[in-house]
């Protein structure tokens, strides 16, 4: 099972090479090989085609772990979670010294740093200010854009500039920073599985190995890790040590991506006494609230970096994406009443869409933090899954890895059996699809033949007989509830 999560890995890595986006400047372009499989779109094909094969091992393997990991009793049962941890770590590997997966975000990463290091800052500047192999393998929709992301990638960015120049370590150490979310993730969700008396190794299980997270996670590096493993173990640490320590960590989750803040609103709940009235709940937001945006600000000031991400937080809804519900929706609209012949300037019902549930998100989390039950863990980290997943469902812009931002919660809480089962389908299914996204910049053919590969795998991992039945043992027994009293390491 290991063995061949690993070759799976490998698979999606020499695949990766021929489909991913690269610098013009990367040696390995300099060989006769790799350019001409890349320039051909056979070669793309067939390197997407490995990927493909990479990724369905991986799914079936993380399907069998879960399986065994769920079925586990006696000595096995005991040695469940290092399992997991060890084979997360294990299918990872061959994933680390990578380049960006499925995604350009990495190299725009490495540019940001890069403007930091030579004093332009990336709030008020684009990578395209720069010249050479930094800016080679960015997205050109991106080049002129200022980044949305707060102090703590940007930062870490110029300290790796001051060491190298070259573009793929820059996205490695970005990788080896979104890592740090992996871990953390690893020490907190046994922890919140607990809470709510679930096993703790099955739920690592579906967040630590699920294909999704290998895909966007680690082989797509994005910073979306890091600020989700953060909020989880701000939850921890506030039920540990204090809601002012959570807090702080809620802090230092939007200081890498603003949405992680949300998660100072499980702070609260879980920090507050059973039945807490009105005013409590206010005084306890209002300080959590400043405790989190200080610990923000002040990194801001102390990394020289600055908040200037402020005024970039609407770039990511500058683009449509079709996992976005109110994108498609207000798009429809605008078709329904350009058909009409209704006179109206271009994308009035898209902008109203997005508003309306930008702002019905807002009142949903306003909603949970004022009426959602307090004193219980378990209800303080249903209530983040709650907001974080309203968030994503009516996000103006919503792309594969966003299911990072809830599928921690998810895991750890009682959900029903059809929950299950669409938690395990969709890290598998977003998992698979990670290549379709826009590393494959314009290979039209090579999209269509991973729909086709999809298409097949898809029924043959989740919808036959025998993976109907691997499926419910898996999720038959309600995430095997543990005892109470289990040890809390």
């Amino acid at each position: 099972m290991l063995v061949r999560g690993f070759l799976g890995s490998l698979l999606v890595l020499l695949g990766g090479l021929g489909v991913s986006t690269l610098p013009a400047s990367t040696p390995l372009l300099q060989t006769e090989l790799l350019p001409a499989v890349r320039e051909a779109e056979a070669g793309r094909m067939v390197s997407l085609a490995v990927v493909m094969l990479g990724l369905g091992l991986l799914a079936a393997q993380w399907l069998q772990l879960c399986r065994h990991v769920a079925r586990a009793e006696g000595d096995d049962r005991d040695d469940a979670l290092a399992l997991v941890r060890h084979a997360t770590v294990v299918w990872s590997a061959p994933l680390l010294l990578a380049p960006p997966l499925f995604s350009r975000d990495g190299w725009s990463y490495a540019a940001q740093g890069m403007l930091q290091r030579v004093g332009l800052s990336p709030y008020e500047h684009g990578p395209g200010v720069l010249g050479g192999p930094v800016v080679e393998a960015v997205d050109p929709r991106w080049m002129d854009t200022i980044t949305p992301y707060g102090p703590v990638p940007v930062w870490f960015g110029s300290l790796v500039a001051d060491v190298t120049g070259n573009p793929w370590l820059l996205a490695v150490a970005h990788r080896c920073l979104a890592l740090v979310g992996l871990v953390l993730l690893a020490w907190a969700v046994p922890r919140l599985a607990r809470w709510a008396g679930l096993d703790p190794a099955l739920a690592s299980c579906v967040v630590l190995a699920a294909p999704i997270m290998l895909t966007s996670g680690v082989g797509g590096l994005h910073n979306d890790l890091l600020m989700v493993g953060l909020m989880a173990a701000a939850l921890v640490v506030a039920a540990e040590r204090g809601w002012v320590w959570g807090a702080a960590l809620g802090g230092l989750a939007a200081a890498v991506k603003a949405p992680g803040g949300l998660v100072v609103i499980g702070v609260v709940l879980l920090s507050l006494p059973p039945a807490a009235d009105l005013r409590a709940r206010l005084r306890r937001t209002t300080a959590a609230g400043a405790v989190a945006v200080g610990t923000l600000l002040g990194l801001g000031v102390v990394t020289g970096v600055g908040s200037g991400w402020v005024a970039a937080l609407g770039v990511p809804g500058s683009v449509n994406t079709p996992l976005s519900l109110p994108t498609l929706v207000g798009g429809a609209l605008d078709r329904v009443a350009l058909v009409a012949g209704l006179d109206l300037p271009s994308a009035t019902f898209l902008d109203l869409v997005r508003h309306l549930a930008t702002a019905t998100a807002l009142v949903v989390a306003v909603v949970v933090t004022l009426r959602a039950p307090t004193g219980r863990r378990e209800d303080a980290v249903r209530a983040v899954a709650l907001v974080m997943g309203a968030l994503v469902l009516l996000s103006p812009v919503v792309h594969l890895w966003y299911l990072l931002w809830v599928t921690p919660f998810l895991a750890v809480v009682r959900l029903p059996r059809t929950g299950q089962v669409g938690l395990l389908g969709g890290s598998l299914v977003l998992g698979l699809a990670a290549p379709l996204d826009s590393s494959l910049h314009g290979a039209y053919l090579a999209i269509a033949l991973g729909s086709v590969l999809m298409a097949v795998l898809v029924p043959v991992l989740l919808l036959t007989r025998a993976a109907r039945e691997r499926i419910q043992r898996i999720v038959g027994a309600e995430w095997l509830p543990v005892p109470a009293e289990a040890d809390q390491t």
